[in-house]
């Protein structure tokens, strides 16, 4: 079992991102020292077009992969740069960690890959569980219009949120081959995560929220340690 971090060093919505620096260290910090720390992988790469942010994952713990730059574009998809990665190493499972959730913690991390391994799904996608009144394509999707209720008794709606997602190397090869889209490839598994670790940072917006989470768990680390 390997671990992906697919990394480009462009981006346009929030420049340069994955160098970017959340608090005290740059993004791709977060997912590195969170894989590398672990233990639970025979191997962790950085997935990236850019020398220069190779260069950085390096001296963090990381290997590099270096992708072809055609698929560094806004066009190109995790399908296209995944299916590179898996033609190029051998393993049973491709874990994508990806550097966009930097709020995901160690123990989700592990109960994640226990989960993979523990089950015999080909494609294992992270997930939160929503409830609230949901609409699809103008119409209720999980209530009806005939009355309210609360909240707690509406059945859930889960969402994908790609801040981990495994996938098993051969059945991904599989299925592009022969035309199959793996990324919801072969025999599929939902694994729920914790809200709070569910960001998945587009935007400015979501990256003041995240850095705002983090400071929250800094500071609640720095009381604990006070009342000692």
């Amino acid at each position: 079992m390997i671990a992906m971090i697919p990394a480009r060093l462009g981006s346009k919505r929030i420049s340069k991102k994955n160098i970017r620096y959340m608090i005290d260290k740059p993004l791709i910090q977060y997912p590195i020292e969170l894989a590398v720390n672990s233990g639970l992988f025979e191997s962790i790469l950085v997935n990236s077009e850019s020398e220069e942010l190779g260069r950085v994952a390096e001296t963090m713990g990381a290997k590099f992969h270096k992708r072809p730059p055609e698929l560094a574009t806004d066009t190109a998809t995790n399908r296209d740069f995944t299916y590179e990665f898996c033609k190029k190493h051998a393993c049973d499972y491709v874990i994508m960690v990806n550097p966009t959730s930097p709020l995901l913690k160690a123990e989700t991390l592990a109960n994640f890959v226990k989960f993979v391994e523990i089950s015999d799904y080909d494609t294992v996608l992270s997930t939160i569980s929503v409830q609230a009144e949901s609409f699809y394509k103008g119409e209720p999707l999980n209530f009806t219009f005939a009355e309210k209720i609360n909240s707690q008794l509406l059945e859930p709606v889960d969402e994908v949120i790609w801040a981990i997602t495994a996938w098993r190397r051969d059945k991904f090869i599989e299925n592009q081959e022969n035309g199959v889209n793996p990324v919801f490839g072969g025999k599929v598994g939902y694994f729920a995560i914790p809200k709070d670790e569910s960001c998945d940072l587009d935007t400015l917006e979501e990256w003041r929220i995240a850095e705002g989470i983090l400071l929250s768990r800094i500071n609640k680390q720095q009381e604990r340690y006070l009342n000692l």
